[in-house]
């Protein structure tokens, strides 16, 4: 998995944050002193780990975001060699907080952020569609800082999905906005968690992440609405993946999970890269799966690095005609 991949893919952060990450030697118990292992820091956000693995894939990318030029983030994004285009005014780049137990439970205490004029929201999306012509994928990721109407990322996708294809990575209030708008303005590709999933079924979300067909029958309520595809990640359950020609559920090799945070963007990832290797769904599927189990066995967000994913390990089967795919490769 060392080839350099074609295509390039475009992301939007609008909610960016520096990820400062604790990793406790023992249990985290409320109001208790513990003692710090190990810490980090980088800049993240949905897109931006996106456009991190782009750069490790050797796949074209650009991260746009509200950052000025002399914020830290923009600095750590210049370092870390993440093309980027910062647009200025949406004040200090927000910080959030992850502390990791030594079984991989993962607790975060996320930032609200800036709050996001007009002219900042304006310059985004206006950025976001100067860069659309060039990009294979154009992907709109995270929360919506706020100031941002609930619905800015269905009005995106709307103006964008005729351009060039539009993955949705979202949750809470803009989410239920994005698929509100189905039937006018479908993305092409949403990554819903399990609890996302169930947020718009009206699921119990542990029991459908528990459950791949349930997650397939939910995945494909938004696919009959004209979704192209869903890929829902379902933490240690792996991944289900419905679009109009079927269904399929993937199980990662055991995983000796370190943190869970960037797992589900490096699920995305995965599965968008298999798109531009011009993959079948299952071994998108996989790759997709081998991805997040492997961002799930590293420290804080570090997002894996080619080397290190192992699709070959992962189990595929069809949920209509059973175990038929296994030990895929990439």
């Amino acid at each position: 998995m060392t080839q350099d991949s074609p295509g390039c893919i475009v992301t939007l952060t609008p909610n960016p944050s520096i990820d400062r990450t604790l990793v406790l030697g023992d249990e985290l118990r409320r109001g208790a002193v513990h003692r710090i292992s190990s810490s980090g820091a980088q800049a993240g956000g949905k897109g931006v780990n996106i456009s991190r693995a782009c750069l490790a894939a050797g796949v074209a990318t650009w991260a746009v975001l509200p950052a000025d030029t002399d914020d830290p983030f923009a600095h750590e994004l210049t370092v870390s060699g993440i093309p980027s285009r910062l647009v200025p005014g949406g004040g200090p780049v927000r910080v959030n907080l992850t502390i990791t137990e030594p079984d991989g439970t993962t607790t975060k205490l996320n930032h609200a952020g800036s709050v996001a004029g007009e002219q900042v929201l304006v310059a985004l999306a206006a950025t976001r569609h100067d860069l659309a012509d060039a990009a294979d994928w154009i992907v709109l990721a995270g929360s919506l800082p706020a100031g941002a109407p609930e619905a800015w990322y269905a009005a995106l996708v709307d103006d964008l999905r005729s351009r060039t294809r539009v993955a949705v990575d979202t949750s809470d209030a803009p989410l239920l906005a994005v698929v509100e708008h189905l039937d006018s303005a479908p993305p092409h590709v949403m990554k819903p968690n399990g609890h996302e999933l169930a947020s718009l079924t009206g699921h119990d979300g542990d029991a459908l992440e528990a459950d791949p067909a349930a997650a397939a029958a939910a995945a494909r309520s938004l696919v009959d609405r004209g979704v192209g595809a869903v890929l829902a990640t379902l933490g240690s359950h792996g991944a289900v993946l419905v679009t109009p020609d079927g269904a399929w559920h993937a199980t990662p090799a055991p995983t000796e999970v370190v943190s869970t945070v960037g797992a589900g963007d490096s699920s995305l990832f995965g599965y968008l890269l298999g798109d531009l290797r011009g993959l079948a769904p299952a071994r998108r599927l996989a790759l997709a799966v081998a991805y997040g189990s492997a961002a799930a066995g590293l420290p804080g967000t570090t997002i894996p690095e080619p080397a290190q994913v192992r699709p070959d390990l992962v189990h595929v089967r069809d949920l209509r005609l059973g175990d038929v795919t296994a030990g895929l490769s990439g």
